[in-house]
């Protein structure tokens, strides 16, 4: 099973972990929220949206992100599953930015074995 593992999430290892599917359906509401003047500064996060894998994110661009997706949480044609995404990846986004790290996403593959 592949995964997304976010740093600086809520959970007792700072990690989120996200199914792929989950981010993709995230890019187009991110596209939309944003003013056309305003696209190119989440150009990185919409890619990483659309193709889910190894990425980091210096502090000062997670402190950009971080309300863009706050916003698309709050989209009321959003549904409640893909919201609580997004303002989980804005928490992690802004607990990054101000720890002043970067904001990593790490693509993780889970070998599984037949049973015997």
């Amino acid at each position: 099973m592949t995964h997304i593992a976010v740093s600086h999430g809520a959970d007792f290892f700072g990690l989120d972990h996200y199914p792929p599917t989950a981010l993709r359906q995230l890019a187009p509401y991110v596209t939309n929220s944003t003013p056309h003047g305003q696209r190119a500064d989440i150009v990185p996060l919409v890619a990483a949206l659309e193709a889910p894998g190894d990425r980091k994110f210096p502090p000062e661009q997670a402190a950009q992100l971080a309300p863009q997706l706050r916003k698309v949480s709050q989209d009321r044609h959003l549904k409640d599953k893909p919201a609580a995404v997004a303002r989980a990846l804005a928490d992690a986004a802004a607990r990054a930015a101000s720890d002043r790290e970067p904001w990593h996403w790490t693509l993780i593959t889970a070998v599984t074995t037949p049973a015997a």
